[in-house]
């Protein structure tokens, strides 16, 4: 009678490959402003995919891009890394939550703000046909008051 040698090798190792996937989304993240430009805090945002490809959610959530869509003229253009308010994060941080006719930072938490400066000090760098892309991918996604539902 032959045994079942192989299963009993395979299946161990099956189970312990399966884990939980791990992303820092805990105590570590913004819960303030940033501090000026040598905030350490800064390049956590910056170089972390995760973090921008957030930003760039929330950047569609909170209907960013019916203003900052691409292809905008002047200072709505966001991908020509002319900023009005000066192109440190700080600056553009202090732009998203406080330098528009309403305050931001009263309605999108520190966390998020922080995300989407990452995503947006990201969009001189980032490839037009990428960002074509994203917005075709979050084309479904709840977008400020204009959403009506999943596209199907």
């Amino acid at each position: 009678m032959a045994r079942p040698t192989g299963l009993l090798v395979v299946m161990p190792m099956l189970l312990s490959a399966c884990s939980a996937e791990k992303r820092a989304v805990g105590p570590d993240q913004p819960r303030t402003p940033p501090n000026g430009p040598s905030d350490p805090r800064i390049s956590l945002i910056e170089n972390n995919v995760y973090q921008v490809s957030q930003g760039s959610r929330y950047f569609t959530w909170y209907g960013c891009g019916s203003c900052h869509a691409q292809g905008a003229q002047g200072y709505l253009d966001l991908g020509d890394g002319k900023w009005r308010r000066g192109g440190a994060f700080e600056q553009v941080y202090g732009a998203i939550a406080t330098g528009h006719d309403t305050s931001y930072a009263d309605r999108i938490p520190v966390e998020q703000l922080w995300q989407i400066t990452g995503y947006v000090r990201s969009l001189a760098t980032l490839d037009p046909a990428k960002r074509r892309r994203q917005d075709v991918d979050q084309r479904g996604e709840p977008q400020a008051g204009n959403w009506s539902g999943p596209v199907l």
